[in-house]
């Protein structure tokens, strides 16, 4: 829903200011945060007085972020392929340039004096800071890295990627150390604890791995009561308990040791977990692919995008309440069967390049088609459903 929620109690303070999903958001202190989102653009928060201020530069959506040793540099992972290095005291960006595809995750070392980034083009790669020179491949994987972990003192480095593959090597050579692959894809999030030395590991399948490092052992690995993929995990500070969120508008906190027992947090049905033989082909086109993102009735209800009623014959970008990103403001698409069908066939990124919206295609024809007749239907001005 574009929001940070800050959590100090039961209920959550929120920090507005990004125009797109917040993809990543780290602490540098009791009073600084630095999010990041789809909207291309950094947010350093100053939480005691809720004052946020913007950092912008990259061309496509940030990824991950990852903050120095000594607090003075934020690194940001962007689909733009570059790497951005963010001075907290202000200044223009550095931008580190050597992917050919889109970064995913970005890690300092130790001493902060190298910087490692993981890709969409299926490279680990090793960047002095202070230069910007790009000191060596470490890993050739052959798919998409997707997240990347240091351990103490650059003692390892550990990296999940799109096919699965779950690796620990040699921050140095690249070398293998341990392999913890499993029959499941693709790794989305990762977490490291050093007082506990476990590293957890979620993937697209809703399954928590946790290894412990010094024995190179998968100590757990249970299916996650969450729905749906595991987009996020964090240690809680004294390392006893793991945080995970995906697509559940909730957070939830296993403890170690009775992971298999932690009940279910969110208890609301979701129309996108609908069971697919349920319902008619468009209407599972529509829960399946844009109602995580989009209501068909009145108000956005917090959602990330706009809604869709009264879509049909509505200029692009054109609700009062929803902030756009720039590409939809004052665009001249006429929302219809004809721009519909063309936005999935042809895809977002490619239909409205710089719109907020994920990367995603509906490729054969009769989906599409049902898809269509079904919003037609479901979004008629006076029919709320």
């Amino acid at each position: 829903d574009n929001s940070i929620g800050l959590w100090t109690g039961v209920a959550p303070k929120w920090l507005e200011g990004h125009a797109a999903a917040v993809t990543a958001a780290v602490f540098m202190d009791d009073q600084r945060l630095v999010s990041a989102a789809d909207d291309f653009d950094l947010i350093l928060w100053n939480l005691d007085q809720n004052t946020p201020t913007h950092w912008q530069g990259h061309k496509g959506k940030i990824a991950g972020l990852a903050v120095s040793p000594d607090k003075t540099l934020i690194a940001s992972a962007s689909w733009d392929g570059t790497i951005g290095i963010w001075t907290i005291a202000g200044g223009a960006p550095r931008f580190l340039r050597g992917h050919s595809q889109g970064v995913n995750d970005v890690a300092f070392g130790a001493d902060g004096s190298t910087l490692y980034s993981a890709a969409t083009d299926g490279t680990i790669r090793v960047w002095d800071v202070a230069s910007g020179d790009e000191l060596r491949i470490l890993v050739k994987h052959g798919f998409g890295v997707n997240k990347i972990s240091l351990g103490p003192d650059d003692a390892w480095l550990a990296y999940g990627a799109v096919d699965g593959g779950t690796r620990i090597v040699d921050p140095q050579t690249g070398v293998a150390i341990a392999d913890f692959t499993l029959e499941r894809r693709p790794i989305l999030s990762m977490a490291y604890h050093p007082g506990v030395n476990l590293l957890a590991v979620g993937d697209g399948e809703g399954f928590i791995m946790v290894i412990d490092v010094l024995s190179r052992q998968i100590v757990r690995d249970f299916r996650a009561t969450l729905r749906g993929p595991v987009w996020a995990l964090a240690f809680a500070p004294d390392g006893q308990n793991i945080h995970a969120g995906g697509i559940d508008d909730a957070m939830y906190s296993y403890p170690l040791t009775a992971m298999d027992e932690v009940p279910q947090m969110g208890t609301a049905p979701r129309s996108f977990l609908a069971e697919p033989q349920t319902m008619p082909n468009g209407e599972r086109q529509f829960k399946r692919k844009c109602s995580i993102c989009h209501t068909t009735s009145p108000g956005n209800a917090r959602r990330a995008g706009p809604s869709l009623y009264g879509v049909f014959g509505r200029q692009a970008g054109s609700i009062a309440d929803y902030r756009y990103s720039p590409t939809l403001q004052g665009s001249d698409i006429i929302w219809s069967d004809a721009t519909i069908d063309a936005l999935f066939d042809l895809g977002p990124d490619h239909y409205i390049p710089g719109s907020k919206m994920p990367m995603q295609r509906i490729t054969k024809a009769e989906d599409r088609r049902d898809l269509i007749n079904y919003l037609r239907d479901a979004t008629q001005q006076g029919d709320h459903k």
